[in-house]
């Protein structure tokens, strides 16, 4: 079976037979949830529910004042408690509503299916995206509203679907490409509807040999759909990589996947746009990943937004020894939390509890030239030079050798021989000028 990729990249250990064969289990949730007001890439929401006000299930409490921005819903019925800054999974403060949960879960009138998506029009296809506050669920969080709604001089020839999931430890998008393969389908077939010359595309790493069964088997009459197998590598799953992998298209420096004629969307962003479309429902779930060394059941879980990662864990039994470290996320480019008691926001893909054991950070040592980690650098960079500029703030070499297009995939740091905390230098460093120019 031929296998695509891109150029190169590392093989880190899969990690994912803690959960792979774990069916997905609904859990709900005890306590208080937390909404943030921020949970994508662009400007917060604005609450639009006070303390007091009864809430149902898919109700707006959020609403999106900006263009690149999202709304927020309640997953739940019950009551707000107060509108407030509360912790976010990134150690931030951010404004948030938190509602009382009543265990009732009534649900908002209206909620209902919007009926097949070749009755509706492009128009009313897109704001039902937007409105319904979808956003990828790779990781990244951009608006999807946004990202289905390129610049009239942009063909769209490829959207590409991402079911690589190269991250280690998950398998959230595995077990919904076996559970909900036909909810995959359906939603890309809605957004080949925005695009009627585009070809869809479904990438799933080697790795995944039943998933690429059964995906190959829902897609077999589909025309417009073909299911190509990646070679299992990281980070096959980053959106130049797998464009590159797919279709051989490089995207520009600065570019954007539009540019070279292609859209990528998350498994589950897909899976949320046919439940807004054939079910009138907003994002309001979270397929997690809980797993690790030091969790004892690790598992696959549908959870409600907001849930606490607290009760997620505990869904999963707890842990079996003490963890040394909790990521939201995976392990190359996850978020550590100082913190379980924060929400499962759009974002969390995974939850993952590692012992003492597994999380000891070796000293660094000096560099020893032996260019691995430009070797691996999946964006043709040197992280070396990169980390010698970031540690010494000379900021104009830092950009002038690019920076800024770090996709923090942390390739760099897992070869380094010397245990140079190369991604870490420089996604500080990144930071640092973002916010410097932001601030001019």
């Amino acid at each position: 079976m031929k296998t695509l990729s891109f150029n190169k990249g590392i093989h880190p250990k899969h990690h994912k037979a803690y959960t792979e064969n774990q069916p997905i289990q609904i859990i709900k949730p005890k306590g208080d949830l937390v909404f943030p007001m921020l949970q994508h890439i662009g400007a917060p929401c604005e609450p639009i529910v006070k303390k007091g006000d009864t809430v149902r299930v898919g109700q707006k409490i959020g609403e999106a004042k900006a263009f690149v921005s999202a709304p927020v819903h309640s997953s739940v019925s019950g009551t707000v408690k107060k509108v407030t800054p509360m912790l976010h999974p990134n150690g931030s403060q951010v404004l948030s509503v938190i509602i009382e949960n009543d265990g009732e879960y009534t649900e908002i009138e209206g909620m209902e299916p919007r009926g097949d998506s070749s009755s509706l029009s492009r128009e009313t296809i897109i704001e039902l995206i937007k409105e319904a506050g979808i956003v990828g669920m790779g990781g990244a969080c951009f608006p999807t509203f946004i990202k289905l709604s390129p610049p009239p001089d942009k063909k769209i020839d490829f959207i590409i679907v991402n079911g690589a999931e190269c991250e280690p430890y998950l398998t959230s998008d595995y077990r919904v490409m076996l559970e909900e393969t036909d909810r995959v389908v359906l939603g890309l077939k809605t957004v080949l509807k925005l695009f009627p010359k585009a070809q869809g595309i479904i990438g799933i790493e080697d790795n995944k040999p039943e998933a690429i069964k059964v995906m190959k088997a829902a897609v077999a009459k589909e025309d417009r759909i073909a299911v190509k197998v990646l070679k299992t590598k990281y980070p096959q799953g980053a959106e130049k990589q797998l464009i590159h992998a797919v279709t051989k298209r490089e995207v520009p420096s600065g570019g954007l996947p539009a540019d070279v004629g292609c859209i990528v969307q998350n498994i589950d962003t897909v899976v949320a746009i046919h439940r807004a479309i054939y079910r009138g429902r907003p994002l309001m779930r979270r397929i997690v990943t809980v797993t690790g060394d030091a969790v004892k059941n690790p598992g696959n879980f549908k959870v409600r937004i907001g849930t606490s990662c607290r009760e997620v864990i505990e869904a999963a039994g707890g842990f079996k020894t003490e963890p040394g470290k909790i990521i939201s996320g995976g392990p190359m480019m996850g978020i550590a939390l100082f913190d379980m008691d924060v929400p499962i926001i759009k974002g969390s893909s995974a939850i993952l509890c590692l012992s003492k054991k597994q999380t000891v950070i070796e000293k660094e040592s000096a560099c020893i030239r032996c260019r691995k980690c430009i070797q691996a650098c999946p964006m043709y960079l040197m992280p070396l030079e990169l980390n010698k500029y970031a540690i010494h703030n000379e900021d104009d070499f830092f950009v002038k050798f690019k920076g800024l297009e770090c996709m923090e995939c942390g390739s760099c740091s897992y070869v380094c021989p010397a245990k140079r905390h190369l991604t870490q230098s420089i996604k500080t460093k990144k930071r640092s000028i973002l916010a410097n120019r932001k601030k001019s």
